[in-house]
């Protein structure tokens, strides 16, 4: 698997790439010293995942992050810094891992496992395929662990996946329950199920009804069984107007 090591220093990105070289089955594709040229380097080289430090002149890394996050087929992001108060940023942003220097070998192991779960060459193969076995392998159900046990809700009642903060709330016909889902890691398990409508929003398809402003003027869905109505950004309108053509 491919990484690209994103810091504004040259000592740092060594470090990491030596790091990388350790593990198996991954590999330093490519280096860059700030957010702007990690958003032309991950065009070039098409990384799996990106190891990014946060503050870098020119543009910091949640800005980068938050460009390369909206791109189609984008690489997993693991953010590498010396500061512990970005974390909810980070989470924002979709990264699916936050290191905190000095990174240790154990740490950068298991954030890369995590990531190469949900890798672009992986996300690839199934849909190029097209394999209605991966279909069948679809939950039924969403689960929630808490103090209370293990609370079930099946997939098909759930409207809306939103993210916020540290967490994703799945609102379905009778309510809401916290998942330990990603929405990454939902949209790649339902890609003709759910539809992104903002950065921190998966919506069900099948419950989209219509389209209306609200009083600050943001396009926002009508859903079918819910009085949530997700807002949709300007980056995904064009591709959510498409969609409800074929509804």
């Amino acid at each position: 698997m491919n990484v690209l090591i994103v810091d504004d220093e040259p000592l740092a990105r060594d470090r990491l790439k030596r790091m990388v070289n350790e593990t198996r089955d991954w590999r330093v594709i490519a280096e860059a010293s700030n957010g702007a040229e990690a958003i032309e380097q991950c065009r070039q080289t098409r990384p799996d995942v990106i190891l990014m430090d946060i503050r870098m002149p020119e543009m910091d890394g949640l800005s980068a992050a938050r460009r390369i996050s909206d791109e189609e087929n984008a690489p997993a992001i693991i953010f590498c810094t010396a500061y512990d108060e970005y974390g909810v940023e980070a989470f924002e942003a979709e990264a699916v891992g936050y290191l905190l220097k000095p990174v240790r070998q154990e740490n950068l192991e298991s954030a890369l496992l995590k990531a190469q779960r949900l890798n672009r060459l992986q996300l690839n193969a199934i849909n190029a395929a097209n394999d209605a076995e991966c279909i069948l392998k679809q939950r039924e159900h969403i689960t929630s662990r808490s103090r209370r046990g293990i609370q079930m809700v099946p997939f098909s009642d759930v409207r809306v996946f939103r993210a916020d903060h540290k967490y994703v709330t799945a609102y379905h016909n009778e309510g809401d329950l916290l998942i330990d889902d990603t929405l990454k890691e939902l949209e790649a398990e339902f890609p003709d199920k759910l539809i992104r409508v903002h950065r921190n929003s998966l919506v069900a398809i099948k419950y989209i009804l219509g389209m209306e402003r609200n009083q600050e003027g943001v396009q926002c869905l009508v859903l079918d069984g819910i009085e949530l109505r997700p807002q949709v950004s300007r980056r995904h309108l064009p591709r959510v107007r498409k969609l409800m053509q074929t509804l």
